[in-house]
């Protein structure tokens, strides 16, 4: 298009921003407003994408990362023809594809869920090393950031591992407009601020008049013809651009314009533009990979092997029988034990130091262009994560989460390291599967079945080297469980997973000694939880009793009540867990304290059953 078209386009951007937020009756016009421009001329003159085929190949890709900026995105699409003009003003309405933020699980051109702010830019980074590592194709991502998210700390570090990778197919295009929700943001209209942080973290930057269709023209072309360094465009703008009563005025932030009408009337009235977007690069096959059945390692019952061991070699044999599974690190390979698949298979492996947020962003792209990631760390550092986890779950991606060094058995290194509340965070996120292994062949099942499942899978792997009681044969469902001990006499059912099933059978044989039966019930998948296993057990046994190496809120405990939420009568109910802040001491000696080693259990047990508290 030319300057005229140019022009007029954003014109009618910022029209059907205003007539889309005024049919609802909310919504954030004014941002959108101030990035029309930008817009118009990135998806004339720039974009190369087939809107009949959002999964093509050669698509580039976008992400609107200022994702309340969602009437433009829409009204982008109605000047593509993707949407017409009576969805268009069904934004925000019940059953409408257009959501507040939009969202992949609603429109197929979405690539991730945005509306958190900070999450657009690490995501693309995540989709940019598809395309430049594992797609190896020529499409763009493109991902327009406002200038308040600029604040997050995970933008930086976006920006860092982004100029780290050399990821010159990804264009930022930041919309400074100078407000943010309640007022200036940090920086203003400062655009040199702005640009000397993204040099210093090695990006080639360009400053640009937002309103200028030419100049915006230019630095795009410039962006792609960048190479080696990823480019940003950093464009000064105005907030609700066109319309005098509220260009560049404060307290407007996401409200509908005071009179739509009028304000539509000054922009000019609706248009009919309509673009032709460029089409992609040729056609092709996104993935020419293997899928094979994994041959897994096997382990001989007895064999001492820590579970993030067997996870490890588990998920190396994966990826050798899948080509479409890759792994990330946050700087822990050698703890976790993901450095065996980075040996196996090192043009899947990312490492992504100790970034957990972009650890997780980088899975999310990757996802969102059909590979299977695996991210691991310590299970403690998976919380500064948890918003992205949360998001991810709303974009519908298929990521699997490792959590090693979990509980007080990790031992000395004390409570900063012990992942005590990821059970919790794991099971709260939506449509989220949690699984926690208690040995070698188990947790290669597991990590194997990972694979096939949909949403947010989380794996928790133990430090320790604990006994093998599984032989390699056996399998584990998920949404099943194991029952390792059982008899018509039982009296108490220990529930357990983890480095707490071998303290339950220990508990178990002290109590069989001295004349009280126990059932003990292996509660392998944490979520979905094995409902019809506990009842049979509450209503054979009476009494329940659930032992994790977990705070008492949200972890194991909780997750055997949700059998129990039918209606039915909840059974006699007993939950060990760790109730008291850990310091440092050895293994055993941290299991002792927070009462959940056998000798715990067993003390419990016999309490629980009206046994006289004898050793």
């Amino acid at each position: 298009m030319n300057t005229a078209e140019l022009d007029e386009l954003g014109r009618q951007l910022r029209v059907d921003s205003v007539r889309a937020s005024a049919a609802a009756g909310s919504g954030h016009p004014t941002s959108s407003m101030s990035a029309a421009d930008l817009m118009a001329v990135l998806i004339a003159n720039h974009l190369h994408y087939d809107f009949a085929r959002p999964a093509h190949p050669g698509n580039d890709r976008f992400v609107l990362s200022k994702g309340h900026a969602s009437p433009l995105l829409y009204a982008a699409y109605k000047a593509a023809g993707a949407i017409d003009d009576g969805e268009l003003l069904g934004f925000r309405k019940l059953g409408s594809r257009l959501e507040g933020h939009p969202t992949p699980r609603r429109l197929p051109w979405v690539e991730t869920a945005t509306g958190s702010l900070g999450q657009g830019l690490p995501v693309g980074v995540g989709i940019a090393l598809a395309g430049k590592r594992l797609d190896h194709r020529d499409y763009r991502v493109w991902v327009l950031c406002g200038d308040s998210e600029l604040a997050e700390g995970s933008i930086w570090e976006a920006a860092e591992h982004a100029a780290y990778e050399h990821l010159d197919n990804l264009t930022a295009i930041v919309d400074v407009n100078r407000l943010g929700q309640r007022g200036p943001t940090r920086h203003g209209h400062h655009l040199d601020a702005y640009a000397r942080r993204f040099q210093a973290f090695g990006w080639h930057t360009v400053e640009v008049d937002g309103h200028d269709v030419d100049a915006i023209d230019r630095a795009y072309g410039e962006a792609r013809s960048t190479t080696g360094q990823p480019t940003v465009i950093i464009a000064r703008t105005l907030k609700g651009k066109g319309v005098a009563a509220v260009e560049d005025r404060e307290g407007l932030h996401g409200k509908p314009l005071p009179d739509a009408d009028e304000a539509v009337a000054e922009l000019g009235g609706p248009g009919e533009v309509r673009v032709r977007v460029h089409e992609p690069a040729a056609d092709g096959r996104a993935h020419d990979v293997t899928t094979a059945r994994p041959d897994l390692p096997r382990w001989d019952k007895g064999e001492k092997v820590a579970t993030r061991n067997a996870f490890g070699e588990a998920l190396a044999a994966l990826g050798t029988a899948r080509g479409d599974v890759v792994a990330l690190d946050g700087e822990v390979g050698d703890s976790t034990r993901a450095e065996l698949f980075a040996k196996a298979h090192p043009d899947r492996y990312f490492e992504c130091y100790i970034a957990e947020q972009q650890m997780v962003a980088t899975a999310v792209g990757l996802a969102a262009r059909g590979w299977v990631p695996y991210a691991a760390t310590f299970a403690a550092f998976l919380t500064r994560a948890h918003d992205f986890v949360r998001m991810a779950s709303i974009s519908g991606a298929g990521v699997n989460l490792v959590g090693s060094h979990a509980g007080v058995a990790i031992g000395q290194d004390g409570p900063s390291q012990m992942g005590l509340e990821d059970l919790a965070m794991m099971r709260a996120v939506y449509g989220s599967t949690v699984l926690y292994p208690c040995d070698a062949n188990q947790t290669a099942k597991l990590v194997a079945a990972m694979a096939g499942r949909d949403g947010i899978r989380y794996l928790r792997t133990g430090r320790g080297e604990s006994p093998v009681i599984y032989g390699p044969d056996e399998e584990f469902p998920v949404g099943g469980s194991k029952v390792l001990r059982s008899s018509d006499r039982d009296r108490l059912t220990v529930v357990a997973a983890g480095v707490t099933v071998h303290e339950a059978l220990a508990a178990a044989d002290a109590l069989e000694r001295e004349g009280v039966p126990v059932r003990v019930v292996d509660l392998y998948s944490v979520k979905p939880v094995d409902r019809l296993t506990l009842r049979r057990a509450a209503e054979e046994t009476g009494c329940l009793m659930t032992v994790e190496d977990h705070h008492e809120e949200g972890g194991l405990g909780d997750a055997v009540l949700d059998a129990f939420t039918d209606g039915r009568p909840v059974p006699r109910l007993v939950r060990l867990a760790v109730r008291t802040m850990p310091g440092s001491a050895s293994p055993d000696e941290q299991l002792h304290a927070a009462g959940i080693d056998a000798e715990s259990i067993a003390a419990a047990g016999r309490l629980l059953v009206g046994e006289a508290v004898v050793p």
